[in-house]
């Protein structure tokens, strides 16, 4: 047993393939087309500079997503389902209140906090979405 472990046995895998680097070339919808070989190589190449292809307008914003997100979130947070009262009245609501002792900050137990929070967040996952849905569709992603 123990001379079969001091031989020199072929790891499975390995014996067919060849350890040279290949020079593969990656690519996606997002990316350019980029040869992989050696990192140093290229950098060098560029002067010993590191070039990047990232695209300058990676948040591609559109009024549209912010004027139909704002009016895809009103409409529903307008709607009277609290007590016969809107997310967004109860928080204009809570906005007067609080401004009422305006040099005294709202305190901790206050109502206003919980509008304000439910309110903007559902405001920005709306508007998430809504670029998510609006970038998609105009550059036939879905």
């Amino acid at each position: 047993m123990a001379a079969n472990m001091a031989t020199a046995s072929t790891v499975i895998g390995l014996s067919s393939s060849s350890l040279s680097p290949k020079r593969t070339c990656l690519s996606s919808g997002f990316v350019k087309p980029t040869a992989v070989g050696n990192p140093l190589r290229q950098a060098r190449a560029s002067g010993g500079r590191f070039t990047c292809n990232f695209q300058r307008d990676w948040l591609r914003r559109d009024l549209n997503v912010i004027g139909f997100g704002l009016i895809g979130w009103l409409v529903p947070s307008s709607i009277p389902a609290i007590d016969g009262k809107s997310l967004t009245g109860l928080f204009f609501e809570s906005i007067g209140t609080e401004l009422a002792h305006f040099p005294s900050p709202p305190a901790l137990t206050s109502q206003f906090w919980l509008w304000l929070i439910t309110w903007h967040l559902g405001l920005f996952i709306t508007l998430t979405f809504g670029q998510i849905g609006f970038k998609g569709r105009t550059e036939d992603y879905f």
